[in-house]
């Protein structure tokens, strides 16, 4: 005990220590931020040789990029374009098909005729000719419908498909050609029933594909036939673009004698299938093949059933594009698009009928067809020169020349629909008034016009070219017309949300309170449907976007009341979008402003599910409304701003991030009230006070932690020792209850709690009073209690409460509270002795667990550095090493040299240091080299 009792702290001259640490400073002649830096060019002597950089251009003068270049020829290039382009093609074909599948809910049975025997009969019975099944289906038709149609589930039949590819690629591998021709021809006669509508698009997709092997198939058997000759010869290698004059006669045979297999076919829909499959073998025969089209076209006339003949005309163009590019015209598609205008017409007036299915829903047959307008209209236009369109428009009836391209002759809706959507920018707005008189006179049942008018206003706003505002008034004012006319929202919607950009972009302000008076009349008869609230938020997402201040969104007649009456979701998207117009643009005063951005924020806090909401959704909005609580800026009147703050708690409570900003921005205005030079100390009360009532609500410990220290720090600035006192004894509280894990999967930030550890520590030196070590030791014995604090946290937290001990005992400390006005420690005990022997207590107990908390580290090199930092601590804290200081340093200096090389310079320094501090008699223990 007499060692220990001659123990005694460094005193320290913290003024003097800072100077003497501080940098030299001068003043600088000139600003080195004013002129960048010149950056001095290195030659390398001798080094010559060339590097290749990929990003350099090519060199004009390199042989070796010469010789490159030359390589492409004009061929090889063009051969490289086609290739790229059929992959392309094969490409969009794919995706079309997939579409096609993913579009069309099928059922789960499907009804499968006579005609489909290949489905249901796998080798059961023998089959029975389609010669022998028309006979019965004449003798009695309604018995053959009776007994021909069988149920079999969608799964079933797909994969019977998929069986039936399977064996005509084997039968072809196993040269059983003609296998393969009768089980495709099987396949094709499939799509002759178009029994089960929904389905015939997914059926489509499947029987197409095996078609498409099939002609390829034969395509390849062909070309090998006109490259090598039956012995085995090469005879030649045909070209990417041959010609019909490049094939031997023996090919041209082979090919023919397919053409003639496929002509024998009775069924007319089976027969076009299978020559559109094998369509670019005309190659091999004629010089012109894409001429057999307008036969084809001409042929899918004789197809009564509008959906049959629809998809025939589809896989048509499919086909067509295995053609040579150059041979191909458009004109085929033309009169497909005609033959398609007439054959919906007559559904529509219910004039056709080959099923007597199809005139029970004539609607859905329209929107089954449609795919099939959609990908032929793309067709037409994918490669058609701007300079042709009036042509084609003259073709396709829709204008009588081309000095006035649209007139007053209707057109199908649906199929007018699908022209404007690839009718380029230009020419839409050039005529826009002539495309309103079309979609006015063409108001048919195979589509809604308020789409076609909203498919207008939207190729209107991808123009970049200004229109003529006379131009645009007389366009917007008949489509307001026209909106007025629709008594329902979601349509109304549908026609004016495309043409807000426009009325916003020309300043159209008496249109835009037209439409908002529409939308609120609407809305306040029927109510907001959910369909609709889609529509809305895109309306209002362009207001907002367009306005640069939020009054002036604000201002506009029924805004407020229409956002009003919008629910779920996309409220809270407006909301979302309103906040971050409001929160970019400073701080926000105005007291009408700041009431509605809280009524909208409840509105966005009342939607959200707090016990199921993700954590991931509840960021943005969380973020939102703090930084909306951030930005509000009373001024001068700081009472009406804390009363704010106690709003937002309530109205707010299941946002924790909003509480921590709460506590922020009131600890701010405490602050804030101690620089003004009125006496404000019962504001700042209040202002602690609503921080001491908000931080336990919080639900994260180390924040809570965080924050009771914050909130402590501003109460000792105020001189506010009793609100300080409690604060530091609720943030012990928090550290005892801390978790590491707290509660999740995500390991807790150890450094941050050891940083609020040491913060701790340092705010405890301007406190007075507090029984002079109680909170230290309330620390000390609170590391060893416990468990998941590890040997380096605990080190570290026994080192910082030495430092405090050995601060506590000087005479003057190194800061106070309040600038000097709270009395520290220093001037209540001074020169009280046992104040010291009870700081000299503290420390020998913290000393004694020291050493052993740094051998329980299990890391050899962590092991060294800790004993070195220990060993500092106790150098810098203490004025002479008595014998237990020095035994406990030469264990830690001991540890260092087992566990760090001998030529770590942090064990060398340390142990200077320590040589330094010793008695003199004591040096020669430490030698400076291990």
């Amino acid at each position: 005990m007499d060692q220990w009792a001659s123990m005694e702290f460094r005193p320290r001259n913290y003024s003097a220590e800072e100077e003497s640490h501080s940098l030299p400073r001068v003043r600088a002649e000139n600003d080195p931020l004013s002129t960048p830096c010149s950056s001095k060019e290195v030659d390398v002597v001798g080094q010559k040789e060339e590097i290749y950089d990929p990003l350099r251009g090519i060199d004009a003068n390199s042989p070796a990029s010469l010789k490159d270049l030359q390589y492409f020829d004009d061929n090889s290039v063009k051969v490289l374009s086609e290739s790229s382009s059929v992959q392309l093609q094969e490409k969009e074909w794919s995706s079309f098909k997939k579409f096609l599948i993913q579009r069309f809910s099928v059922p789960k049975t499907v009804s499968v005729s006579a005609m489909s025997d290949v489905i249901v009969k796998i080798g059961k019975a023998s089959e029975r000719s389609s010669t022998n099944m028309h006979l019965e289906e004449l003798e009695d038709p309604q018995k053959f419908a009776e007994e021909g149609v069988r149920m079999i589930t969608q799964k079933e039949y797909v994969s019977r498909l998929h069986e039936l590819k399977a064996e005509i690629a084997h039968s072809w591998q196993n040269d059983d050609r003609v296998t393969s021709l009768k089980l495709t021809i099987k396949v094709t006669r499939l799509m002759m029933d178009t029994s089960v509508l929904q389905f015939y698009p997914m059926l489509f997709a499947l029987a197409t594909d095996i078609m498409d092997m099939l002609g390829d198939m034969v395509f390849e058997r062909i070309k090998c036939k006109a490259e090598v000759s039956e012995d085995g010869t090469r005879i030649c290698y045909l070209p990417a673009d041959f010609t019909s004059s490049d094939i031997c006669s023996d090919a041209k045979e082979t090919c023919n004698n397919w053409f003639y297999k496929i002509g024998s076919i009775q069924e007319l829909l089976p027969r076009i299938y299978l020559e559109l499959a094998i369509l670019h073998c005309w190659r091999f025969l004629i010089v012109q093949p894409a001429d057999c089209l307008k036969r084809l076209v001409t042929m899918i006339r004789g197809i009564a059933d509008p959906l049959a003949s629809a998809y025939c005309r589809l896989y048509m163009v499919h086909c067509s594009q295995k053609l040579p590019h150059c041979s191909v015209s458009v004109g085929y598609l033309i009169i497909c698009i005609n033959d398609m205008k007439v054959q919906l017409s007559r559904v529509m007036s219910a004039r056709e009928t080959s099923h007597g299915k199809l005139l029970e829903n004539p609607a859905l047959l329209i929107i089954l067809i449609e795919p099939t307008i959609e990908y032929i209209m793309k067709s037409i236009f994918k490669d058609l020169n701007q300079r042709h369109i009036g042509d084609m428009l003259v073709d396709l009836e829709l204008c009588k020349d081309k000095k006035e391209l649209f007139g007053t002759i209707p057109c199908v809706s649906v199929i007018l629909h699908h022209l404007l959507k690839e009718l380029p920018v230009e020419v839409v707005q050039s005529n826009a008034a002539g495309i309103i008189n079309l979609i006015e006179c063409s108001n048919d049942t195979s589509f809604d016009q308020c789409l076609n008018y909203r498919l207008l206003g939207f190729k209107l706003c991808e123009s970049r070219r200004q229109m003529e505002v006379t131009n645009v008034q007389a366009v917007v004012n008949r489509v307001i017309e026209v909106s007025t006319q629709y008594d329902c929202l979601e349509k109304y919607l549908t026609v004016v949300d495309a043409f807000v950009d426009i009325v916003l972009q020309y300043g159209m302000d008496n249109y835009l309170s037209i439409i908002l008076e529409g939308v609120s009349e609407r809305a306040c008869i029927k109510g907001i449907a959910e369909n609709e609230l889609a529509t809305l938020e895109s309306i209002f997402i362009k207001l907002l976007t367009h306005f640069n201040n939020l009054e002036d969104a604000f201002s506009l007649s029924h805004f407020v009341e229409i956002l009003d009456m919008m629910y779920g979701s996309s409220r809270s998207v407006i909301i979302v979008h309103i906040l971050k117009i409001a929160t970019r643009s400073g701080y926000l005063r105005d007291p009408t402003t700041i009431q509605f951005l809280i009524e909208i924020c409840q509105a966005l806090h009342d939607d959200i599910d707090f016990p199921n909401v993700k954590e991931d959704d509840l960021q943005q909005p969380a973020r939102l409304i703090s930084r909306f609580v951030q930005m509000v800026d009373y001024g001068a009147e700081m009472e009406r701003q804390l009363t704010f703050l106690v709003e937002c708690r309530g109205a707010f409570s299941g946002i924790n991030e909003l509480k921590e900003t709460l506590v922020h921005k009131s600890n701010h205005l405490a602050i804030k009230a101690m620089k003004d030079s009125k006496n404000h100390l019962s504001f700042i009360k209040a202002c602690i006070a609503f921080s001491e009532v908000t931080i336990p609500s919080i639900s994260a410990p180390i924040r809570q932690l965080n924050l009771f220290l914050e909130t402590a720090e501003v109460a000792l600035l105020g001189g506010l020792i009793s609100h300080s006192d409690g604060l530091l004894d609720s943030a012990i509280t928090c550290l005892e209850s801390l978790d590491l894990m707290n509660g999740s999967r995500v390991r807790a930030d150890v450094d941050g709690i050891l940083s609020t550890v040491r913060k701790v520590c340092s705010l405890f030196v301007m406190v007075p009073e507090r029984g002079v070590t109680n909170i230290p030791k309330s620390i000390f014995f609170l590391i060893n209690s416990l468990s998941w604090m590890a040997p380096r946290f605990r080190t570290r937290i026994l080192c910082a409460v030495i430092t405090l001990t050995a601060t506590l005992s000087q005479k003057k400390l190194p800061y106070h509270a309040n600038h000097g006005k709270v009395p520290g420690n220093e001037l209540l005990f001074f020169e009280d002795q046992s104040y010291c022997e009870e700081l000299k207590s503290l420390s020998k107990c913290v000393l004694q667990n020291l050493v052993d908390v740094v051998h329980q580290e299990p890391s050899q090199a962590s092991r060294g550095v800790m004993a070195l930092e220990a060993c500092d601590c106790i150098m810098s804290s203490f004025k002479q090493l008595n014998p237990e200081i020095s035994t406990i340093c030469s264990k830690l200096i001991e540890t260092a040299k087992l566990c760090l090389s001998e030529n770590d310079k942090y064990l060398q320094s340390t142990m200077e240091l320590m040589n330094k501090y010793l008695p003199t008699t004591q040096r020669a223990v430490l030698p400076l080299t291990v």
